[in-house]
């Protein structure tokens, strides 16, 4: 089986850009580069990847698509732009010359006001994605997926992809809330999800697959296999798992499912959303 990445990262560590990776998180206290990825890859039979933002400055999305240039396997990457400055369709239209430039994302999780996403000048920078086939994926936790539903709702033909499952409570089994949040976007054909993030979220040491299923059920049964699909978060991942447990969780999860929903899951889908 065809297997494409939908979700990881690269860096060039430094405490004072990556303040985010306590020393609890020493083994990614390092450089994550696109040769080391790529001995991930043909370790795990990985045909290709989707690179994602990991800094909000656009001076990184030059590098991220340096990258994506000198690599092959790295299929597109998602940016980040100030969806909220004054020129903002000016600065898309620059972006959309670079063909690997697939989509962008912010860090709406990290920010203050909960609600950013429904702010006017926010909304009017997802306003003008469309128009340069721009994707939005929504980084997020639990407390946001009532307003991502409304910006969604606002946007009906704009792709939006949830990362991470918008980051359940998994370490401490909490479903309902969350559920009861993601269930709406059943009826929002214009959103993916992203099953990625999940060991990070889990308590790194004692988790098991049978961790995960509630989850991976409650999104199976929200977005169907035609708007899922597979993204390891490496390196993130590495803080709790293999780059190959990561891959096992999903590929286990989905093992009893046919061969075409595998297919869409596992590729196709991200081929389509990032039109690949």
């Amino acid at each position: 089986m065809k297997i494409l990445d939908a979700h990881q990262h690269f860096w060039k560590y430094n405490s004072k850009d990556f303040d985010w990776i306590t020393d609890g998180m020493a083994v990614i206290q390092k450089d994550f580069l696109p040769a080391d990825l790529e001995t991930v890859y043909k370790e795990n039979n990985i045909e290709g990847c989707v690179s994602v933002q990991v800094n909000q400055s656009e001076e990184e999305n030059e590098v991220f698509l340096q990258y994506a240039n000198e690599n092959d396997f790295i299929k597109g990457t998602v940016a980040w732009i100030d969806l909220m400055r004054d020129n903002v369709e000016s600065r898309l239209a620059y972006w959309h010359q670079h063909k690997k430039l697939k989509g962008f994302r912010h860090i709406l999780q990290g920010e203050k006001d909960r609600a950013l996403m429904l702010n006017p000048a926010f909304k009017n920078g997802i306003s003008k994605l469309q128009q340069f086939s721009f994707t939005y994926d929504i980084l997020i936790f639990p407390d946001q997926l009532q307003y991502a539903l409304a910006l969604a709702r606002s946007f009906p033909s704009q792709k939006f992809v949830i990362d991470h499952l918008a980051k359940p409570y998994i370490k401490n089994g909490e479903t309902e809330q969350w559920q009861k949040d993601i269930e709406p976007f059943k009826q929002c054909e214009n959103v993916y999800c992203k099953i990625s993030g999940m060991v990070t979220e889990a308590d790194w040491k004692s988790f098991s697959n049978k961790t995960f299923k509630p989850y991976l059920d409650v999104v199976t049964s929200t977005f169907g296999t035609k708007r899922l699909m597979y993204g390891s978060d490496w390196p993130v991942c590495l803080v709790a798992a293999s780059y190959q447990k990561v891959l096992q969780i999903a590929t286990g999860y989905f093992a009893s499912f046919s061969t075409e929903e595998k297919k869409d899951i596992f590729y196709n889908n991200a081929v389509e959303f990032y039109n690949l």
